[in-house]
């Protein structure tokens, strides 16, 4: 899938992990793109949106 046009954006919570970030794009209709912050050229995992949300959801449980 492309991710041309897709913003992305780092969590407010990754200042001070040395670097170890992913950044997120919501922007793009129909998908959401999860990328490694210290390699921005390569790889993205992309998820649908209802998926994304379910993972997110699940996370904030845990914290």
């Amino acid at each position: 899938m492309e991710l041309n046009g897709a913003r992305w954006r780092k969590s407010s919570r990754s200042s001070g992990n040395g670097g170890a970030c992913v950044e997120v794009a919501d922007n793009l209709p129909g998908v959401i793109g999860v990328r490694d912050s210290k390699d921005p050229t390569g790889p993205a995992l992309t998820f649908a949106p209802a998926t994304w949300r379910a993972f997110v959801s699940r996370l904030a449980m845990r914290l």
